[in-house]
């Protein structure tokens, strides 16, 4: 990609950015699920959203599925990342699988704020989008007592049972800023609302916002690599935009990339969703520096150092 352009050009590459904690747990649970029990491994719906990683496992031997009806009675299934609700786990268990639960253990942390709320007879407002794996799946935990909040317009028209027993719980890959101001809505006509007992949005989620707020006011274009499912990719280019990118786009590969997007760019904003293993960054890098963006900058705003331990069922053996 050439454009015959000679000023100088340059990459603001965004860090902390690609794989978190939780995705690289769910991705090394697969791998490991294989090695131990061979192919197939059936997961029940993506186990990240990122069309590249799902297609990596598939070709090791795993299999994708819907729902747990289409893995073969007494099969090996793994539950993916975003958590599912104890109707699927009873689905499972009723088929005779053996499932390994790969669900992020910040997902299972709101999991259980449900229970204990539900279980106090408090009514559950969950700021999350209608439809997303891990909305499913916390909802289910306590469905008659769950009513979802899709955005800060809904929290103006949301009813409620009991004003003075409410709280409010969120899914863990939303924008931030968009979350509080559905919050900041909701208190506005229910003083009572209580919050969480800890932040419900996920540290990568919000280190990943931070670094591309720090990035997108410089930049002329802001390039952020996941899938189109994945929901905090789909939010940092909003937050990209928001935070004064002249433009933002998400692709799943390099080759996405579209020549007219580079034109009359001085300074293009690099960075990746939670889901993105960092080679799909590199191809990034390497096709804006063919189009002449040999200057890469690195933009840190926070050190990430967790580490989550695999599901037990695939921990080595003490001895």
């Amino acid at each position: 990609m050439d454009t015959g352009d000679t000023s100088p050009r340059r990459v603001l590459l965004a860090n902390p950015r690609g794989y978190c904690a939780g995705v690289d747990r769910a991705v090394i649970t697969v791998e490991k699920a294989l090695e131990k029990h061979g192919a197939p491994v059936y997961v029940r719906k993506q186990i990240v959203h990122n069309r590249h990683v799902v297609r990596e496992l598939e070709e090791q031997g795993a299999i994708f599925v819907e729902e747990v009806d289409e893995v073969p009675e007494g099969k090996l299934v793994v539950f993916s990342a975003h958590g599912v609700s104890p109707a699927v786990r009873e689905q499972a268990d009723a088929r005779g699988l053996n499932a390994i639960d790969a669900t992020c253990p910040l997902v299972t942390k709101v999991h259980r704020e449900a229970i204990r709320f539900a279980r106090d007879d408090f009514e559950i407002l969950l700021i999350g989008h209608d439809g997303h794996e891990e909305v499913e799946g916390t909802a289910g935990e306590a469905p008659d007592r769950v009513t979802v909040v899709n955005n800060p317009e809904e929290a103006m028209t949301v009813e409620v049972r009991d004003p003075d027993k409410l709280v409010w719980l969120s899914q863990t890959t939303l924008s931030v800023d968009e979350t509080m101001e559905t919050v900041h809505r909701l208190r506005e006509r229910f003083p009572n609302l209580q919050d969480p007992p800890s932040d419900d949005i996920c540290y990568a989620t919000q280190n990943r916002q931070v670094a591309i707020k720090k990035v997108a006011p410089e930049a002329d274009l802001v390039i952020v690599v996941g899938s189109a499912n994945s929901s905090n990719t789909v939010r940092m280019v909003e937050v990209a935009l928001e935070y004064g990118a002249k433009a933002a786009y998400r692709v799943d590969y390099s080759s996405e990339i579209q020549q007219e997007w580079l034109d009359g760019v001085a300074t293009v904003g690099v960075s990746s969703g939670a889901s993105v293993p960092d080679v799909l960054v590199q191809e990034v890098l390497d096709e804006l520096r063919d189009a002449g963006f040999g200057e890469i900058e690195t933009v840190t705003t926070a050190e990430e150092d967790l580490v989550f331990s695999l599901p037990k069922e695939l921990r080595p053996s003490r001895k």
